[in-house]
């Protein structure tokens, strides 16, 4: 993939994640938390370029409606882990699962430790809320882009 390319595809996957967060903060933060944007987190399989693409993306948006400057330095770090590790998954069913576990973790003990909340049950609440947005909305995502790879992905 040229630079160009990868910059540009990098730029619109950060613009898309940053804005479906920063529009719907109240349904992107919190112990029970849909972060739409989180759907995009299956563009790895597709494309390397979402991997910082979603790294830039998280770190705009968490400047916005982030949980303070740990979430806004160690949540785009974990954005970035769980975007590798989907970019190496063996099969699209798994795709969507490295930000579930990874988020429902970091998430939780984010919000244990600067919300005083309770941490099993605050990552059992990130983890509906990850799985709803990864698999409900993200896995229907990667069917359909899957059915028009050739069309968005590959270049001549």
């Amino acid at each position: 993939m040229r630079i160009v390319q990868f910059i540009t595809e990098a730029a619109v996957i950060a613009a898309m994640y940053a804005i479906l967060t920063i529009l719907l903060v109240p349904l992107s933060s919190g112990q029970l938390q849909v972060r739409v944007a989180e759907a995009l987190t299956i563009l790895p399989y597709f494309t390397p370029a979402a991997i910082p693409g979603l790294f830039a993306g998280c770190l705009i948006a968490n400047i916005f409606t982030g949980e303070g400057i740990f979430d806004i330095l160690l949540g785009p770090l974990v954005t970035l882990l769980a975007a590798f590790l989907t970019a190496k998954m063996p099969s699209k069913y798994l795709a969507p699962l490295p930000p579930v576990i990874l988020n429902a973790v970091y998430v939780g003990l984010l919000l244990y430790y600067t919300a005083e909340l309770p941490m099993v049950l605050t990552m059992v609440l990130v983890a509906v809320g990850e799985t709803v947005a990864c698999y409900v909305i993200g896995y229907p995502l990667l069917l359909l882009l899957e059915k028009h790879y050739e069309k968005i992905f590959v270049r001549k």
